[in-house]
């Protein structure tokens, strides 16, 4: 596949896109992604995995608000990755993250993913680098696996500028409703960025064999949103979905 090089690639909107046209764009694929999350759900022949992934303050938890708030609770779940607990490092690194795949008829979005075990553990070198070699060639064995079985991924990654994030961490020690987000360990982790870059680079060229990976400009939400919500709506419909009709007596 074709390199990606993140630095080439821009953090916000194209100047064609105007903020309150695109606002209603949204709201318009939001009504869409709520009917077909129902006959998603209802058909129950096919799964979706939505993976965000993105430097600290990148918009991940907006994202999850933002573009899936108005779909059916029952037929969506989100899952936040942290710090992996002692029962989990007991186990292969894929193994926490099997168990909240989705079933045919849901959509799971994981905020942060398996692939923090090939970002921040190559950067601080928790694992060395043949275990990360490895653990591409697992990540695309797994996601093969979900794929074979009706699952469908999207991977997002969400790119923001590093000036904009330093813009939302001080908003952070600012804001008294955003807070509660502030870690010291954002601005450590920060010092890292052109590692981080470069882990993330590997990782969309070697794990992009199953699905690709969407590069999402993120420095305007209500552009990141467009996308994330155009790139959902279009994969949903590509199913190809009926609702079912009345079961045999």
């Amino acid at each position: 596949m074709t390199k990606i090089h993140l630095e080439s690639i821009g953090t916000s909107a194209p100047e064609q896109f105007i903020k309150d046209k695109t606002k209603i764009e949204n709201a318009k694929l939001r009504n869409k992604l709520e009917a077909l999350q129902n006959l998603l759900y209802a058909e129950s022949k096919h799964a979706l995995l939505i993976i965000f992934q993105g430097m600290d303050a990148s918009g991940k938890d907006g994202a999850v608000k933002n573009v899936f708030g108005s779909v059916n609770p029952l037929g969506c779940r989100v899952i936040p990755f942290k710090k992996p607990s002692e029962l989990e490092l007991k186990h292969d690194f894929l193994w926490r993250i099997h168990q909240h795949v989705p079933e045919k008829g849901m959509i799971t979005i994981f905020n942060r993913s398996h692939y923090e075990d090939v970002i921040i553990q190559k950067i601080h070198k928790w694992v060395d680098e043949e275990t990360i070699i490895q653990r591409y060639d697992d990540i695309n064995n797994f996601e093969k696996i979900l794929n074979d079985n009706s699952t469908t991924i999207l991977k997002f990654y969400l790119h923001i500028s590093k000036d904009e994030q330093l813009e939302r961490l001080k908003e952070r020690l600012s804001n008294p409703t955003k807070m509660w987000k502030y870690n010291e360990n954002d601005i450590i982790e920060r010092g890292f960025w052109d590692d981080y870059m470069n882990a993330y680079q590997t990782a969309f060229e070697q794990c992009s064999k199953v699905e690709p990976w969407h590069i999402i400009p993120s420095d305007q939400n209500w552009y990141k949103e467009f996308l994330i919500l155009s790139k959902v709506v279009e994969t949903l419909e590509k199913f190809d979905m009926k609702f079912p009709g009345l079961k045999s007596i």
